[in-house]
Order: C-alpha cells, then sequence, then structure tokens
C-alpha cells in the first residue's frame, strides 16, 4: 500500500508541477454547440424520438453486448494504448487507437443524419516521454439553446502494465478501460437516434492513468470557456465481475467470486454533496423507469467515498470544480493495482487481456469483460444521463420544522405543478420519496426523532424528474418533556451515518448556538473504553462532519464521543458490518 500511495503522491505532485497547456478544440464547431451559439433546426433528425418512453424503451433495446464486444475487441488489438504510446503507427499504439474511435463516431454520424459532430480536445503535458495529448469526443446537440448545459458520458482510453511509462509492453487494458471507452461509444451510437432539450458530450479521456490528466484538461476548459455542464457520468472498469486475489476497499469478498448484477457508484463530499445526489437521480431513474422493463435486475450501490481507497478517477476533477460528477465501477475488480513481485491479479498488468483459449484452438472463448453486464451498465448510463438531457428545471423550496413536522414550501416559478419530495435519515439513499400534485405546500412528519434531510424536484408533463435540489438538513423531535430539553443543548452529537456502514461513516455536531471552547475532537473506543482514534472537529453553527474510516471487512460496535475541552460532552455507538 505504501508504493501504491507514493506513487499517488508522485502523480499529484506531477499534476501541480506540470498543468495542461495549449489546450486547444480541433474543431471550434462543437465549442460553439456547448456554449449554445448555434441554430437547433441545423441538427434536426429526419424522424425526431424526443419523448421520454421512446428514449427509456430504445437505449433499453438498441445497446448491444455483440457491438461492445467488438469496440472491446478492436481497442485491445492496439495493444498499448498507453498515453505516451506511439501515435505515428495505424495498428498500435495510442494514435491509432484514437484515430479509430474518432473514425466510428464519423460512422455514427453519417447513420444519424450527421448529427454527431467530433472533435478532438488537444492539450500539452509531459507524460511518459510525451509532450501533447487528445482526448477524442463527440457532440449531440441539444434543441434548447436557451439552457446551454450539457450532460457528459466519459471514460478513459489509456491503457497500462506494471510500469506506469511502459509503452512496449502489451498493455491491451480491456477491462480496464476498454470496458469504459466502449460504454461511451454504444451510447453514443445508440443515443444519437434521439433528440434531446439539452447537448450530450461523449468523450474518452488520455492519461488517467498518470495523473487524470485528459479529464482535467477537459474540465479546465469547461470552465474557462464558461460552458456550463449539467452532469458527469464516469464509466471506469464496468465490465469485469470477477473477483481478484487483491481488490482497493471497499474491497470485493474474495478471489473468483462472482458478481453479475450489481454496480458501483462513487462520488465525492458527504451524504448531502450534488455528487451524492445525482447518484441517487441515477439510481432512482433506474428503479422507477427501467427496473419493470429489464430481464435481470441489477443492484445499484451509493458508495460512500469519492473512491475506493488510496485511488482516483476522471470524475475527480469535475467534482473538484463544483460539477455534478460520479463514477461508475464493478462491484467486483480483479486488482488493487498495488504492483509488486507477489501481485498476480490482472488490472495494471499486462494480464488485463480479452480473455483466453481454453480448447486450443486459437480462439478465445473465455473472456474477462462480461459483455451482457456491461450492457446493462451501459443501459444505466444511457437512460439516467438521457433524462437529464430531457429533464425539466430544478425547484426551489423553504423549509422549517415546527413541532416535529418538516412544513415545505415549492418554489416554482415555471409552475409544473407536480414535485417529488426526497427525504433521507442516516443512509446514502433516500428513506422516502413523497409525491405532491396541485400545490407547493407539504407537511412530513417522521415517525422518529432524528436527523433528516430534505430535497425537491419538479415533474414536467412526461412524469420525469428535475435534478434534485441542495438538500437542507433538519433535526427532529418530539413535544415530550424530556424532549424539549434535549432540543434545547446548545449542541447535539448526531447519529452517525450511515449505520450500520461498511467503510466509512460520516459523524456530525449540529450546533445551535455559539459556544466558547478551546479544541474538540471525536474521540473513538471501542466498548472497554479504550481509545482508538481522535478526530478533530470545528463548532461552528450548524452541521460540522468529519468522516470516519475503520476499513472494510470488519464486524464489531464502536462508541464514539464529543469531547470538549477535554471533557466528554456526548456519546453514541456506531456499528459497522461486512
Amino acid at each position: 500500500m505504501r508504493t501504491a500511495l507514493l506513487f499517488l503522491v508522485s502523480l499529484l505532485g506531477c499534476t501541480a508541477a506540470f498543468s495542461q497547456t495549449n489546450v486547444l478544440n480541433t474543431n471550434p464547431l462543437t465549442e460553439q454547440i456547448m456554449l449554445g451559439n448555434y441554430d437547433p433546426a441545423t441538427y434536426q433528425a429526419s424522424s425526431t424520438l424526443d419523448q421520454p418512453s421512446q428514449i427509456i424503451e430504445g437505449i433499453h433495446a438498441e445497446v448491444s453486448p455483440d457491438s461492445l464486444q467488438a469496440y472491446i475487441t478492436r481497442l485491445s488489438g492496439f495493444e498499448n494504448r498507453n498515453t505516451g504510446a506511439d501515435t505515428v503507427s495505424d495498428v498500435r499504439g495510442m494514435g491509432a487507437a484514437r484515430r479509430w474511435v474518432f473514425q466510428k463516431f464519423e460512422e455514427f454520424s453519417s447513420a444519424r443524419d450527421n448529427r454527431l459532430i467530433p472533435s478532438y480536445l488537444q492539450f500539452d503535458q509531459e507524460v511518459c516521454g510525451m509532450t501533447q495529448h487528445r482526448n477524442i469526443f463527440c457532440v449531440l446537440p441539444g434543441t434548447n439553446v436557451d439552457d446551454p448545459s450539457m450532460v457528459l458520458i466519459q471514460g478513459h482510453i489509456d491503457s497500462r502494465c506494471e510500469d506506469p511509462c511502459d509503452i512496449d509492453c502489451v498493455a491491451q487494458g480491456s477491462e480496464d478501460n476498454a470496458s469504459g471507452t466502449a460504454l461511451v461509444m454504444e451510447l453514443a451510437r445508440v443515443m444519437s437516434k434521439y433528440t434531446f432539450e439539452r447537448t450530450i458530450v461523449f468523450m474518452a479521456t488520455t492519461g488517467e492513468e498518470q495523473g487524470l490528466f485528459g479529464a482535467r484538461a477537459f474540465a479546465q476548459y469547461t470552465v474557462d470557456k464558461n460552458i456550463k455542464v449539467k452532469a458527469v457520468l464516469n464509466n471506469d472498469t464496468v465490465g469485469g465481475i470477477i473477483c481478484g486475489a487483491t481488490s482497493s476497499e471497499p474491497s470485493c469478498p474474495g478471489l473468483n467470486h462472482i458478481d453479475s448484477t450489481q454496480v458501483r457508484l462513487f462520488s465525492s463530499g458527504s451524504q448531502n454533496s450534488p455528487h451524492k445526489a445525482l447518484a441517487r437521480y441515477t439510481k432512482l431513474q433506474y428503479e422507477e423507469e427501467l427496473l419493470a422493463i429489464v430481464s435481470v435486475p441489477m443492484q445499484i450501490s451509493i458508495m460512500s467515498f469519492e473512491d475506493r481507497l488510496g485511488r482516483g478517477g476522471d470524475h475527480i476533477p469535475f467534482s473538484d470544480r463544483g460539477i455534478s460528477a460520479i463514477r461508475f465501477t464493478t462491484a467486483n475488480e480483479h486488482g488493487n493495482a498495488v504492483i509488486g513481485p507477489d501481485y498476480t491479479d490482472r488490472q495494471h498488468s499486462t494480464r488485463d487481456i480479452l480473455g483466453v483459449d481454453t480448447d486450443g484452438d486459437n480462439v478465445i472463448d473465455s473472456f474477462f469483460v462480461d459483455f451482457n453486464y456491461l450492457a446493462r451498465n451501459t443501459v444505466i448510463n444511457g437512460v439516467s444521463g438521457g433524462l437529464i438531457a430531457v429533464s425539466p428545471e430544478t425547484p426551489g423550496f423553504e423549509a422549517e420544522a415546527v413541532d416535529g413536522i418538516i412544513k415545505i414550501t415549492i418554489q416554482d416559478p415555471l409552475d409544473y405543478d407536480h414535485y417529488r419530495i426526497g427525504l433521507r435519515s442516516v443512509e446514502n439513499d433516500f428513506d422516502t420519496v413523497y409525491t405532491l400534485i396541485g400545490g407547493r405546500e407539504f407537511d412530513i412528519i417522521p415517525e422518529i426523532r432524528g436527523q433528516y434531510s430534505v430535497s425537491v424536484a419538479s415533474v414536467d408533463e412526461h412524469g420525469i424528474e428535475s435534478c434534485f435540489s441542495d438538500e437542507e438538513i433538519f433535526s427532529i423531535f418530539t413535544l415530550e418533556l424530556e424532549e424539549i430539553a434535549f432540543q434545547a443543548k446548545a449542541i447535539e452529537l448526531l447519529q452517525n451515518r450511515p449505520n450500520p456502514f461498511d467503510e466509512i461513516t460520516y459523524i456530525s455536531c449540529l450546533v445551535n448556538e455559539s459556544v466558547d471552547y478551546r479544541e474538540a475532537h471525536i474521540q473513538i473506543s471501542d466498548l472497554s473504553g479504550k481509545e482508538l482514534m481522535r478526530l478533530p472537529i470545528q463548532l461552528n453553527l450548524g452541521v460540522n462532519e468529519i468522516t470516519y474510516r475503520h476499513g472494510y471487512g470488519q464486524i464489531g460496535t464502536h462508541v464514539y464521543s464529543l469531547v470538549i475541552d477535554g471533557e466528554v460532552y456526548a456519546s453514541k455507538r456506531m456499528i459497522f458490518a461486512y
């Protein structure tokens, strides 16, 4: 693990010292489209398919496991897609791979009334001996230039072997991350048949393995050009179903365990962050729009942390800039990328190949990517991104807690007259999503005392939700005398969230009135009272939150206490379970 952490530090240092320069969009038209400076009629389909039901059913029906297999087979055939690999050869290296993806985008466009506009985002950055690099992307123009906020679906194209700058090894990168690139390509093919209000961008980034360089370049480009990004769906290692001997925490159960019905959504921030809200939106759309029509149900797990322990992905440069972003990753990963003499897993090695020939006929018959599983993840991406691209505007709201009731008033100048109200307590997921029709006021009466988060969405005439608003947090109490006394406390130590939890949990204090203090911390102890950890915490007005990571694969109970100036103020128990 020390090796991995040192490598991560070196990457961060490299990023700071050698930021991307001379960023150039090679097709200026795509920039104007992303800014909303175009006539939508120019990109009108010969047959307009814009109803949400058409989009949902079409993506579900048209995403093809065979197409995904063909893309991954071709990408694997370029042998080495390292960020610094050959850009001259027509058959091997990064240049050949990115030109092939660009050509496929052109082919998809030709089949769809030339509605997909491909381009490169070129930038200068010294990576593995190469100084200039290119992301490949294409733009599907939306119909609403008054709201030029785009949806970005992406996955990195670069691959690597054990040495992150080995440009000569066989680095097929079939699982990491030809699977994500194939997903992006397939959605460009399928979704370009449909018409969306917002522009959708499909992008294959480079430089992910050495420091997220391609994503950093595009994220900064959107900020510098004032291009509005509604949501980012990043796909990295999304096709494998086999657990390796190692995997990064939160880990899979063990060597050769199979999971083909779960996908994990990672995102930064606490449960109240806009990135977790995007993950909840994605899961809600799957449960309400797709679950009834799919043949193999999928479990969507909203993870607590930004990424796996010690790891990172191309969603991070966007969330770092305040853009809502999530990462799709398989439930099972084949390796933790801690390269050493005992490392035998496939990820970040020459062993990340398409598959093996088990019967000696020189034809691969056992694949390390499950194309049906990848297709299911592709559909989840497409439906989430597509519905965001046709969704109504997010309303505002005011809310207050009165006598144990959360009283909500919707603020909606567009008068949708149909709303969803999301309520959460201790989990990343919604506890309940309420529906309000024909009014603006709604009361929620929680059954038990505790901390609750509320957000709202508008619903259009097709029954499609907007993205949910930022959450507001409330502490709810009953009116019994002992609760009135509890409510009067200046500081409340709240129950950790989630509880029970896996790898990480959030511990919060609600400060109702200013307090004078010198030092405060959260003390973690076992049930015998032995102190295990101290975590500093600020006591500012409102909710103050810290994260506690105990590691993965453990079962037990700990006690956490708020200690102010050496005195224990309050204590609670928390449970962690594998």
